[in-house]
């Protein structure tokens, strides 16, 4: 099948505004790859300490570097359910290395915070900002000099990001990213959510909402419902960073085991030193970032990648920015109903075909990009149509996944999709740009016109709701959410009361310079909103009363005041000493002041150079390319 035109000129579009900063990467990875194995050039005391604690054998393979050293780098800890079962991994990974003539090292561990346990709490306004801190500890890991390749244990929200941004910083590294897997299926997303407005509205008591959240988060593994985290494994399968088929294999299953295993060999193949030698900064070039936006859109995913692939895409080197997204969105079709667009989970989903369905739908459409270098080895992403098993013997065999999905309900063909695009809109407007996931939200719900009620928290918004004051047509504008500003939290608590108000009748809508969660659904929300408040962004002029248009049909977001009032208008303050303190908010001012803009990746760790935003200046489009990771000197967007 021929490539999709809109594919094929997206793509054309990234490269050239990439040239010069993805050619300073690569001419990286080939100046580092030219070295050789770099821990044949350690002096002998670097040596010795790098594998003083290794068992005897493994020290003896490590000394004669003959052999390919694995590195894992893990997210393990065992108070969170997504990342419970990655205390098994290591020990996996290591005898599998050893069967295959390798050796594999723990190389270091990196933080995992749950948006699930931080929500509407304090300790949210990290969470955008450890996506940076984990790059930041994998990179730490990996400087050792000791590896011919790695493996990223990762799965949840900002972990995938990270470790991906952190492990691109070693473009001349083989890298696979090896999953967890979901928690078998508890309560339904659908019913979940209905216990959750019932004690909105005040129906049911906490023991009745706290019984409800167990029967739906009971078992180790990723939560079941399709946001950010289980968009991450959509990603990396995309991208050709997985094992064909590895994303949503359930934790502590033999075929996970088999799964883990086979990861650990086959980073062993990929290795500098083979016949395939695989780094990750060609996996991931121009045609992986836009077959990711593609997967994103085609998936009904989390809105949080907006922010991510940016982010993503500059550690390589590649430059994209909402349009892309926009323009794709326009092609491609919606081929999964997964909560919250849908009543499944992902574990129906892959029962139904999951990936291997939705890539092959995609390829046969020219909406992916099939030629691409994937850690599966020859066959480009057609390897991924594939889906993983045991077979007789009990030993790993990949199958082709059937062409018709096992339910027409969850899974769509690209001929026949559930919407004909991918349901994520680029909001323009004079109050700035912003996105929206319409793919949850019912056509009649999409445009709303109404007077805004201006919050500078969500706890004042849901103050407000319970003191009845939110009983009418509403625009909630909570502003001062950006990640200046405290971190760009997400916003997940109004997504109970909103959609109360929205049941009762009223056209509600939301506008922030926050975020919201990937679980986030049926009620119309402008989020990422940029420039932010806090860097002159117009959303801090808008007052109560102002007439707000969000029409997410046709992309429109703005504010109806007349020209001569809004000029004179002075943007309101914001009084942000408690959000810059206690649970570890101190220590992460220099992120704060150093972030750059939504539609920037909201990186923290650019370079200090001529045209930076780092002192605020957000908003120009299209978005500059910066220096984020010292090695695009010369980009242009």
């Amino acid at each position: 099948m021929n490539l999709h035109p809109v594919l094929a000129a997206v793509t054309d579009r990234i490269r050239l505004r990439s040239a010069a900063s993805r050619t300073s990467y690569l001419s990286r990875l080939e100046r580092a790859r030219a070295k050789g194995p770099i821990r044949q050039a350690l002096g002998c005391t670097n040596l010795a300490h790098g594998y003083a604690a290794a068992p005897a054998g493994d020290k003896i393979m490590l000394r004669e570097m003959r052999r390919p050293n694995l590195a894992i780098v893990s997210s393990y800890n065992d108070m969170l359910s997504a990342h419970q079962p990655f205390e098994r991994f290591p020990e996996i990974i290591k005898r599998a290395a050893r069967e295959a003539g390798a050796t594999a090292q723990f190389a270091g561990g990196v933080p995992a915070m749950c948006d699930g346990v931080t929500q509407g709490e304090p300790g949210m306004e990290l969470s955008l900002f450890s996506r940076d801190v984990i790059a930041m500890a994998t990179a730490v890991a990996l400087s050792h000099n000791m590896f011919d390749a790695a493996l990223c244990l990762g799965i949840c929200d900002k972990i995938v990001p990270g470790l991906l941004i952190g492990a691109l910083q070693f473009s001349h590294l083989p890298v696979i990213f090896v999953p967890g897997g979901p928690m078998p299926s508890g309560m339904s997303n659908d019913e979940k959510a209905r216990v959750r407005q019932r004690f909105a509205k005040g129906e049911v008591g906490r023991e009745a909402l706290l019984e409800s959240e167990e029967k739906s988060y009971h078992a180790a593994g990723t939560c079941t419902f399709y946001g950010t985290a289980n968009s991450n494994q959509m990603l990396m399968e995309v991208m050709g960073l997985h094992l064909p088929g590895a994303a949503f294999v359930n934790p502590n299953t033999p075929l996970r085991d088999a799964l883990t295993a086979a990861a650990a060999r086959r980073a062993a193949e990929i290795g500098a030193a083979g016949a395939e030698y695989t780094p990750i900064g060609r996996v991931v070039d121009e045609r992986a970032i836009a077959n990711a936006i593609v997967g994103l859109l085609a998936t009904g995913g989390s809105t949080n990648h907006t922010i991510h692939l940016v982010a993503i895409a500059r550690a390589a080197g590649i430059a994209i920015n909402w349009d892309d997204f926009r323009d794709l969105s326009g092609v491609v079709p919606l081929l999964a109903r997964v909560y919250p667009n849908g009543k499944a989970d992902v574990n129906q989903f892959h029962a139904a075909g999951g990936m291997g369905h939705v890539i092959g739908e995609l390829l046969d459409a020219g909406l992916l990009h099939g030629d691409t270098l994937t850690v599966a080895g020859p066959g480009g992403l057609a390897r991924y149509r594939q889906q993983p098993g045991l077979d007789d013997g009990g030993q790993l065999a990949w199958r082709d996944t059937p062409r018709v999905s096992k339910d027409s309900g969850i899974l769509a063909t690209a001929s026949a999709p559930f919407s004909a695009d991918g349901g994520l809109k680029l909001l323009t407007g004079n109050l700035g740009r912003a996105v929206i996931k319409t793919s949850a939200v019912k056509p009649e719900h999409r445009v709303v016109q109404a007077p805004a009620i201006v919050f500078d928290s969500q706890e004042a918004v849901i103050a407000a709701f319970d003191r009845g004051e939110l009983q009418r047509d509403f625009v909630a504008v909570v502003r001062f959410q950006g990640p200046r500003a405290n971190g760009m939290p997400e916003l997940h608590k109004l997504t109970p009361i909103l959609g109360v108000l929205q049941d009762q009748g009223f056209r509600v809508a939301l506008v922030t310079d926050g975020r919201m969660s990937g679980a986030s659904g049926k009620v119309p929300a402008a989020i990422h909103l940029t420039p932010e408040c806090l860097a002159g962004g117009p959303l801090a002029r808008v007052r109560d009363g102002d007439l707000i248009v969000l029409d997410g049909e046709r992309g429109l977001l703005e504010v109806r005041v007349v020209a001569a009032d809004w000029r004179a208008r002075q943007p309101a303050g914001a009084d942000l000493g408690e959000s810059h303190h206690g649970m570890g908010r101190e220590l992460f001012a220099a992120f704060r002041a150093n972030a750059l803009g939504a539609e920037e990746g909201a990186v923290t760790f650019h370079a200090a150079e001529p045209g930076a935003s780092a002192t605020g200046a957000q908003g120009v489009h299209p978005a500059p390319v910066h220096d984020h990771f010292a090695f695009a000197q010369g980009a242009t967007a």
